[in-house]
């Protein structure tokens, strides 16, 4: 058994087999289309990421919810009662009322359970940004780090996961405030792709823009080459809103590129592809800074 237990949450995007290989805990967000309610699991039980996206691309719209302090409460009562540790590992809080919800639950819970350890970090992260911080603080309880390190390992290097996106559809960021109409307008009558990374206080912010598709998923390679930290023994993860093919593509350029050997990919959640749209490419690894 696991000297802690790690717990995330659905927006890391992890698969079910990354989260069975890891040996974490996630909590799953839920969305609602057309009047429906589903919860994102990373096994995908309640909708396939390839019918969500196809629905959004025939005009149907998602909204999405957090992971209230009930559910936290659920989850985490059973491991303690269990005499388990917990760290708790949230979405970006410049992104979701999720880590909010942890902390309000962490704080009636350590005062029931004085005995056990409970904590809770906002990661700033988000989609396999947030998953490849998760798979960094697996691989440090692996090798034998207690819940304390692990969780100031994380603190300390959380604003160093790099965050790279380009979106293909300007509708879904235009729907969700990020850009105004008339950019959207505009930008898809030239065919403008934006580059997007998430900062410091964990919010999606428009860095550049480009023209074309190839060229923005070069952009999000060329990024990497100033930020990356050891480039070639880095660990990549790409998520893709049901356009693998450029997922691939990507995950090409970065092996070519920085000599990099091993590269996850896997789908953006619905959580955060009734957002992002479409077609949204994003890269991750550890850099200098974001």
């Amino acid at each position: 058994m696991s000297s802690f237990v790690i717990l995330t949450d659905s927006s890391a995007d992890l698969s079910a087999s990354m989260v069975q290989q890891l040996d974490v805990q996630v909590l799953p967000l839920s969305f609602v289309l057309d009047g429906h309610t589903y919860h994102d699991h990373p096994d995908n039980r309640d909708m396939d990421p390839r019918l969500f996206y196809e629905r959004l691309r025939n005009g149907d719209m998602a909204t999405t919810s957090a992971v209230n302090v009930a559910q936290y409460t659920e989850a985490l009562e059973p491991l303690l009662q269990a005499g388990q540790d917990v760290l708790i590992l949230a979405f970006s809080s410049g992104l979701s009322t999720t880590y909010n919800s942890s902390l309000i639950a962490v704080e009636e819970l350590q005062a029931k359970y004085p005995d056990r350890k409970l904590f809770t970090v906002d990661t700033l992260c988000a989609s396999l940004g947030q998953g490849l911080l998760v798979w960094y603080a697996a691989q440090a309880r692996a090798r034998g780090g207690s819940i304390e390190e692990v969780r100031d390992w994380i603190e300390e290097h959380k604003l160093n996961l790099c965050h790279q996106f380009t979106v293909d559809d300007l509708y879904f960021l235009k729907r969700g405030g990020r850009i105004s109409s008339a950019t959207a307008l505009v930008g898809s009558m030239l065919h403008i792709k934006p580059v997007l990374h998430v900062d410091n206080e964990g919010h999606l912010i428009n860095t550049g823009k480009v023209r074309g598709r190839q060229a923005a998923l070069k952009a999000l390679v060329d990024r990497m080459e100033h930020t990356a930290i050891d480039s070639g023994s880095l660990t990549v993860f790409i998520s893709h809103g049901d356009c693998l093919e450029d997922a691939q593509t990507v995950a090409d350029m970065v092996k070519k590129r920085f000599g990099v050997q091993e590269v996850y990919i896997n789908y953006v959640g619905p959580v955060i592809g009734a957002h992002s749209g479409p077609g949204t490419l994003a890269l991750f690894y550890m850099g200098t800074d974001r």
